[in-house]
């Protein structure tokens, strides 16, 4: 009966994954009006503008990682949802082999990654029945670099810069600023933000998620409600964490909140945080034939993005206030010299080889040698999406991924190879820091989510090794140029995540002495 539904799936996890929505683009915008062009956040949101033209434009991910599919369906009774979810499960299938979807699925015993994005507990889907005649499905693609970011706070707790939140409304504003700072720049901001008040700890978590499901312009019925997500769209950008963490006057960009009732003795606030790259998108789909009838989001070719903010220094918070930047360009492999030379601020334009890391191959290099000769070497923590034809492999997106999560392993992983720089996003901690400074590296950050922008500085891939890992945790060897990217931590022991970081907790405890009860 539904004959051609497999294929209107398929629609929706294309234009999910490479057409960012109209609301979307338009909440972007404005943070590139507010944003000045000339620091380092405005260079950031002109990339990321770049980046979601180039992606609509070649039917590719907007980011590489496509994160966990999440399906609601309304379905008419009668309608056979076992045959559906095949449906929906071949439809995942066919995007992943194209390259639409790079390849997620793994297992958590053993690592194996499944290659189709399909295994126990993936995707997810939330079938439920209604009273319309016609299918209603809707789908977000969320990454692992903003799921990470996701939290929960149990009330009453202590919070950092904060102190006591306490079963109140008082208490609730606390945990939803605290949640924006804790996710400073390592889930992409500027973010979106859903809150959800009440429930169990699992349920609770589910409202956050389903408040992403609503525009972002909508009006919140609840006047309460309303209030308190106006309430934290203006005092989250006062944060002055900035686009990517690299400060400025736009770090939220949406927050949408729900209630749910809740235990006595339970009282959970819980949020999901979304990046820039805010993929979602919906399709009413005919009932009978399984045709698409109409998209339940405006879609992004409708709105242009902006190609530049303002250009006038008139920020107001004081992580922007920066030297002008240097452009320097990168030979590999680079010399320690070279690297001594950077200073935080620095925007580096690599050319020559790199080789891309993860979480499998940082932990294999800690008792093993490299494939390839290191020293000298930059290495890119990147997951890409690759397609491979009678040619060779092709790279169909790669931007970066959140490196803090080799921080356990990246110092010692410098000392023992040579290795010279680090690509990433969010930056690293005091022991990459430290590394750096002894062995004569830096850190380069990389525009989270820029898939497109960075695929297009690769122009060969040299080779591969460990595709027992699965292409996002394989070691990919690429030949690159002008691949560009910001020094934030050098080797002379300077790091702007530190700063930022630091000068948004200042603001968070002032905060408390200006806002809260």
């Amino acid at each position: 009966m539904l004959h051609k539904f497999e294929e209107s799936v398929y629609q929706l996890i294309v234009e999910t994954s490479t057409n960012l929505p109209g609301d979307v683009r338009r909440a972007l915008n404005r943070g590139m009006v507010i944003e000045n062009q000339a620091t380092r956040a405005g260079l950031a949101l002109s990339t990321i503008s770049r980046n979601i033209g180039m992606a609509e434009e070649q039917i590719s991910p907007i980011c590489q990682d496509t994160g966990m599919l999440t399906f609601i369906v309304h379905t008419p009774v009668g309608v056979n949802q076992i045959e559906m979810k095949r449906n929906i499960h071949s439809a995942i299938q066919r995007a992943t082999k194209e390259g639409k979807l790079r390849p997620n699925s793994v297992d958590s015993l053993t690592g194996e990654n499944s290659g189709d994005n399909l295994g126990p507990g993936t995707p997810v889907i939330h079938f439920e029945q209604w009273e319309s005649d016609y299918i209603d499905v809707r789908l977000i693609l969320k990454g692992g670099g903003c799921e990470n970011k996701n939290i929960q706070y149990s009330l009453p707790t202590e919070l950092e810069g904060l102190g006591r939140a306490g079963r109140d409304l008082d208490g609730i504003r606390k945990c939803i600023l605290h949640a924006v700072y804790q996710a400073q720049g390592q889930g992409c901001s500027a973010g979106f933000i859903g809150v959800g008040i009440g429930g169990d700890r699992t349920t609770g978590y589910e409202l956050a998620k389903q408040q992403l499901f609503r525009t972002v312009d909508d009006v919140n019925p609840i006047a309460e409600l309303n209030q308190l997500e106006q309430y934290t769209m203006e005092h989250a950008n006062k944060l002055g964490i900035g686009t990517m963490g690299f400060g400025g006057e736009v770090t939220l960009l949406g927050c949408k909140i729900g209630a749910a009732n809740r235990l006595p003795a339970s009282f959970f606030v819980s949020v999901a945080y979304n990046c820039w790259a805010f993929r979602r998108q919906g399709a009413e789909i005919n009932a009978t034939s399984g045709e698409i009838m109409k998209w339940l989001y405006e879609s992004g070719s409708d709105v242009a993005m902006e190609q530049q903010g303002k250009n006038d220094a008139g920020n107001t918070n004081d992580t922007t206030d920066e030297p002008t930047s240097r452009e320097i360009v990168l030979q590999t492999p680079v010399s320690e010299e070279d690297i001594r030379n950077l200073r935080v601020g620095d925007v580096v334009v690599i050319k020559g080889e790199m080789h891309t890391g993860r979480d499998a191959l940082h932990k294999y290099l800690m008792d093993h040698d490299s494939p390839v000769d290191l020293n000298g070497a930059v290495i890119y923590h990147c997951g890409p999406v690759m397609l491979k034809d009678e040619a060779g492999w092709h790279v169909k997106a790669a931007g970066p991924t959140t490196s803090i999560r080799e921080e356990p392993y990246q110092g010692d992983i410098i000392k023992k190879f040579g290795i010279r720089a680090v690509i990433g996003k969010g930056g690293m901690g005091s022991k990459t820091l430290a590394a750096l400074q002894e062995h004569g590296g830096v850190y380069l950050n990389a525009i989270g989510g820029a898939a497109q922008y960075y695929a297009e500085c690769i122009k060969q891939v040299n080779g591969v090794d460990f595709m027992e890992f699965g292409i996002p945790e394989a070691m990919w060897h690429l030949e690159v140029d002008g691949f560009a990217a910001i020094v934030t931590m050098d080797s002379h022991g300077n790091s702007l995540h530190e700063g930022v970081e630091k000068a948004s907790a200042e603001k968070l405890a002032s905060l408390k002495e200006k806002v809260f009860q």
